[in-house]
């Protein structure tokens, strides 16, 4: 599990917790095509219910559907007639958006190194770390200048 832990993600000299991209990338491709794999089965059902009207007939339709609305595209050869099946097309629109986008952030991140607010935020952190120390510096300093003048 360990070793897992370590290509997941690493720990910088704050303890700041830094995820691997290629983790981030899997995860949010997992979780959008688990998604689409399990509502393509409530999708069908749905569409069986639609009459004549319905095009979704198969999981294999309604996986694609799923797909297509998930990355925006729709193609518009099937598309859902009940309520249900609007519903849950919509549903996977926003969460596949979410998730295409956030995909394509880690992309763009990884080709132009983006800068992120934690990188930033570890650079404060240094600085005030320097200028803590100066100060502690500063102050032992005086400190030795007071005893001298209390010596006097």
């Amino acid at each position: 599990m360990r070793i897992l832990t370590k290509k997941m993600h690493r720990l910088d000299e704050y303890g700041v917790v830094n995820y691997h991209p290629l983790f981030l990338f899997a995860a949010a491709f997992t979780v959008l095509y688990g998604l689409i794999s399990l509502l393509s089965f409530p999708l069908v059902w749905f569409e069986s219910q639609g009459g004549e009207s319905a095009n979704i007939l198969n999981y294999a339709d309604a996986f694609w559907t799923l797909q297509m609305a998930a990355s925006t595209i729709g193609f518009g050869d099937f598309y859902p007639v009940t309520q249900g099946g609007r519903a849950l097309v919509a549903l996977i629109f926003y969460v596949g958006v979410s998730l295409v986008g956030f995909l394509g952030a880690i992309l763009a991140s990884g080709f132009f190194g983006f800068a992120e607010t934690s990188v930033k935020n570890r650079e404060l952190r240094k600085q005030n770390q320097e200028i803590l120390e100066h100060n502690r510096l500063i102050e032992r300093k005086l400190d030795a200048l007071i005893d001298q003048i209390s010596k006097s």
